[in-house]
């Protein structure tokens, strides 16, 4: 409930301010009616008459309506009002409790140093009004209604320090809030690429094999039908293994949450399968393991499936014919050192710089801190040669 009327409050500042007032208003009406039943000699007003007496009074008090928007200008009337009643010689009236309010504005709405003339102001106010009513000083009650005056004057400030402290908080908020969302924009962005590049190399691997074998089959049809129905039944084989790929990774896309099983995520035990395939669409490959196997994580593992991938399949569409591809894996102490070259004429195919194949490669082996370089080859043909730190080297790294 508290919180509904604070924000319409916050709506409707205008009305908010009239209604506090209102109790502040019904109180001065009655002091300017008891006023007009009685003598305004006695206030010192008579040269005022009772219009003018209630025109300082209205003086005094409709300023305040505007506190809110103009707090040092309306100190800055009700306070020449006041300095005027005094130059009239007019006694301090209920009214005059508008300037403590005034006061109370200026400290609760702007910086320290309009807070502090504020207070100069009405303390010396104070003083000249208990000069002229009490020839002799009184010092207790002075020090009196002046610690009453310091008291309204804190609460001001105290006000202020609370007002900005919780729009700190509310912008700190509002900032957290707007990081949380590009986060989670850059999360999403990060996701969309990683699946691209997956669905990049299934497809382009893939479909370029089922080219290369229908393209095949196409030419043996005639000649040797054997072999075209075997080179259909690798298509076959090559568009169900793409499916199952391609289904696992739409899986990870769904939002019901139901959890599928689907092909795993490629490793390296199964490059000997890739190399198999891609030796099946007629490309002779060499695969060649140098050191100690070690054990990778299933990221790394990926990373250089894909890459072994892209390098081949690269092969098949620029290298031409009766190429050769050869593929070697180093385990070194520290790294993996990757390396698929080939013969072929690829070196001079027209290359799209930052194509996804290439950019893919590289995003993902700067991911686990290594390094990726793609180039013709010094005696023809094109070669990749990619460096994984592995062991402790690659999981400082990554993380």
């Amino acid at each position: 409930m508290f919180g509904r009327l604070r924000a319409w409050s916050r709506r409707h500042p205008g009305i908010t301010d009239a209604l506090w007032l209102s109790p502040f208003l019904l109180v001065s009406v009655l002091n300017v009616w008891a006023v007009g039943t009685g003598d305004l000699a006695a206030l010192g007003a008579a040269r005022l008459g009772l219009w003018g007496f209630a025109g300082l009074g209205l003086l005094l008090f409709v300023p305040l309506l505007w506190l809110r928007r103009r707090p040092v200008a309306v100190f800055a009337i009700i306070s020449l009002t006041c300095f005027l009643q005094w130059l009239l010689g007019v006694q301090p009236l209920f009214f005059n409790v508008s300037v403590l309010v005034a006061m109370y504005g200026v400290a609760s709405r702007r910086p320290l140093r309009w807070a502090v003339g504020a207070g100069l102001v009405v303390e010396l106010g104070l003083a000249l009004a208990f000069a002229r009513l009490v020839p002799e000083l009184d010092v207790s009650a002075f020090a009196t209604v002046s610690a009453f005056t310091v008291a309204i004057w804190i609460a001001g400030i105290y006000a202020n320090t609370r007002r900005r402290y919780l729009e700190g908080l509310e912008e700190r908020a509002e900032r957290a809030e707007r990081e949380r969302d590009q986060q989670a924009r850059l999360a999403a962005a990060a996701e969309r690429a990683r699946i691209a590049r997956e669905l990049h190399d299934v497809v382009a691997h893939n479909v370029s094999v089922m080219i290369v074998q229908a393209d095949g089959a196409g030419y043996a049809i005639e000649h040797d039908p054997e072999q075209a129905r075997q080179a259909m039944r690798a298509v076959s084989a090559t568009g169900r293994g793409a499916l199952a790929e391609m289904r696992r990774m739409v899986g990870v896309l769904r939002a019901d949450g139901v959890q599928e099983e689907y092909a795993p995520q490629p490793s390296l035990s199964q490059l000997d399968d890739l190399v198999a395939r891609v030796r099946a669409s007629g490309l002779p490959v060499e695969f060649r393991v140098l050191g100690a196997p070690r054990r990778l994580p299933e990221g790394e593992q990926l990373t250089v499936y894909r890459i072994v991938q892209e390098a081949l399949t690269n092969t098949l569409k620029h290298g031409g014919p009766e190429s050769r591809a050869v593929v070697e894996m180093e385990y070194g102490v520290r790294e993996l050192l990757l390396r698929v070259t080939d013969d072929g004429r690829g070196a001079a195919a027209p290359r799209r710089e930052g194509g996804h194949g290439l950019v893919g490669m590289r995003e993902r082996v700067a991911l686990f801190g290594g390094s990726v370089e793609a180039r013709p080859g010094s005696g023809g043909g094109f070669r990749v040669v990619a460096r994984l730190p592995i062991g402790e080297a690659g999981a400082g790294r990554a993380a």
